[in-house]
């Protein structure tokens, strides 16, 4: 009996394979796998055509040529072994918390990325953003991207650093990259509060507050709100590598509040304008707010009282909204700034002109907001002011009046006429959009069939 001699090249096998085992443990699976499909193989019967079963099979043998492990491990040294890694970023997170979870252990990059203007935009991530990155094999850092957000129209920015090839420098870029723009259609219940029902749905906190803003003409939503009430929303969101980078605008929405109905509806006018419409084609921008404050409480209405400063009875011609210090103020419809600056009593006080005979005021302001001064142009819903206690105030609040031919009016109760339809041009390009959201709506409704 001969006793069997082992080779040369079966000993760099054993060595390459044992190497291979405690470096890469997942190849020798593949590789085990692979060396028995190609043993298999080597000797394999080919079946003729059904129709010529009755000829003589012939059967073709062929000597293939099996990768030694020694090769396989070879064509693994030599290749780039480079790692990705995948990372959001986390609220307090520092460089090096982010940097550890992407694997990254280099100093150079730490470096480089602290004193780069560009590649400090690492460093400012909002959380949930995402980080991507590339490493070797002792973690040094072949690359990193990252996206994020430069301004309010949805244009978002790659932000890249890269590794020059051989050395400890780094390059920092950044260009505007393109999005992806998607439609997201959402419903959900009133069993508490407004944001606890879109947090229950995932509607972003951003597009929340449109609801907000789109309704609050017909929706006082400190006070109106009933459990049970229901919405549908339809709004944008813009993308990128698969990442949801952004929310646009609210596109649609229905709100049934206490048995009662309310929709709007974006359209575009053109030249780049537009505003929300009711499904009947009524605009709602000139509308005026329920409220020029969102979450708050009334503590004074429009009534005889005693007035807490001079002790005296007379006419509180405005409703006192009361607010913390710095509440934002809402513009309650399209206006021009009429007046803004100290008015005695008022303290720091805004005056809105509106259209026909309507204007409105915005009193005990703690400051201004950025630009507001006599003569700017100012859309509905625009913050104007931040609340304070300015002037005869005893409190943080907002003493707001609605006055119609500059005499003061019960903004509770003062019955505005209704701004125009759509031009019949328009009326069926509009009348098409709403007939599919209505459709789209109708399939959201929680009484809708399954």
């Amino acid at each position: 009996m001969t006793t069997p001699t082992h080779s040369t090249n079966n000993s760099a096998d054993q060595k390459a394979a044992a190497t291979l085992a405690s470096r890469h443990p997942r190849i020798i699976i593949a590789s085990a796998l692979f060396l028995t499909f190609f043993v298999l193989g080597a000797a394999a019967v080919a079946p003729l055509a059904p129709d010529a079963s009755d000829l003589p099979v012939r059967k073709i043998t062929e000597q293939l040529e099996i990768p030694t492990l020694a090769a396989q491990m070879q064509a693994i040294e030599e290749r780039d072994d480079l790692f990705v890694h995948e990372e959001n970023v986390r609220r307090g997170d520092t460089l090096g918390s982010l940097l550890q979870r992407l694997g990254v252990d280099d100093t150079a990059a730490d470096q480089f990325i602290k004193s780069d203007k560009t590649a400090r935009l690492v460093i400012q991530q909002k959380a949930g953003n995402t980080v991507r990155a590339r490493t070797n094999d002792d973690g040094e850092l072949q690359w990193l991207e990252t996206y994020f957000s430069v301004n309010q129209d949805h244009a978002v920015k790659k932000m890249t650093i890269q590794r020059q090839p051989g050395t400890d420098q780094f390059v920092a870029t950044e260009a505007t990259a393109p999005l992806e723009r998607h439609i997201e259609m959402r419903t959900g219940n009133i069993t508490s509060s407004l944001f606890a029902a879109t947090d229950a749905a995932q509607i972003p906190d951003a597009v929340a507050s449109q609801l907000v803003d789109m309704f609050s003409t017909n929706i006082d939503f400190r006070s109106d709100l009933r459990r049970g009430d229901h919405f549908e929303i339809e709004y944008e969101t813009f993308w990128q590598n698969g990442a949801m980078v952004s929310t646009g605008r609210v596109v649609a929405g229905e709100f049934n509040n206490a048995g009662h109905t309310y929709q709007a509806v974006w359209f575009d006018e053109g030249a780049g304008e537009g505003g929300y419409y009711g499904f009947d084609g009524k605009s709602m921008k000139k509308a005026f707010l329920k409220s020029p404050i969102a979450f708050t409480r009334i503590s004074s209405g429009f009534s005889m009282r005693i007035h807490p400063i001079s002790g005296q009875w007379k006419q509180h011609t405005g409703v006192d909204f009361a607010a913390p210090t710095g509440t934002p103020i809402r513009a309650s419809a399209d206006g021009v700034v009429d007046a803004a600056g100290p008015s005695g009593g008022y303290g720091n006080l805004v005056v809105l002109k509106h259209w026909g005979n309507y204007s409105t005021a915005y009193g005990h302001m703690s400051r201004f907001a950025p630009g507001i001064h006599k003569g700017v142009k100012v859309r509905q819903g625009d913050v104007i002011g931040f609340v304070g206690a300015t002037g005869w105030a005893t409190g943080p609040h907002l003493h707001y009046e609605f006055r119609v031919s500059n005499k003061a009016q019960d903004p509770l109760k003062i019955k505005v006429e209704q701004p125009a339809t759509l031009t019949a041009t328009d009326m069926q390009r509009f009348r098409s959009a709403v007939q599919d959201l209505q459709h789209r709506f109708a399939l959201l409704r929680p009484d809708s069939p399954a």
